[in-house]
């Protein structure tokens, strides 16, 4: 009997709903897609600088995930906003791990070499957004082709 009943769950599901759970698949405005990049990025070098000392390294891995994340978030109206905010996203969180001396010119000192020499991790996390932005747009052109749109 408890089969049975599984059986007519299973039915009533609608069709092609998958039994497992579900990804996140939030539809971010271009301005929402910039807002959680900066956000994601900083709470990152902050939690880069806890715990691992400002590593530069481990700052540019983990900027790699939010980009393309953020590049398939975005809703397709506004998906060519990600390889923009990207960059602008990788600076906001380059602040807590950049290294520098005391006040604001120490700070922008450090900022300014951090991003010159964490200029490969910036480059790769822009071509992967930006890859990932071209592969949503050309299936978006065949599937408007496919519909006759």
């Amino acid at each position: 009997m408890a089969g049975a009943g599984r059986a007519g769950r299973a039915r009533a599901a609608a069709p092609g709903a998958s039994a497992g759970p579900r990804l996140p698949n939030p539809r971010l405005t271009g301005l929402g897609s910039g807002l959680f990049c900066a956000v994601a990025m900083f709470l990152l070098g902050c939690l880069d600088q806890l715990l691992f000392g400002a590593s530069p390294t481990v700052y540019g891995v983990l900027f790699l995930p939010v980009c393309a994340l953020t590049a398939l978030w975005v809703r397709g109206g506004d998906v060519l906003s990600a390889p923009v905010v990207v960059p602008i996203a990788f600076a906001v969180g380059l602040l807590p791990v950049a290294e520098g001396g005391g006040g604001l010119l120490g700070r922008m000192m450090g900022l300014v070499t951090g991003l010159a020499t964490q200029a490969g991790w910036l480059y790769g996390g822009t071509l992967l957004a930006a890859a990932v932005v071209l592969v949503r747009r050309v299936r978006w052109v065949q599937d408007r082709r496919r519909r006759g749109g």
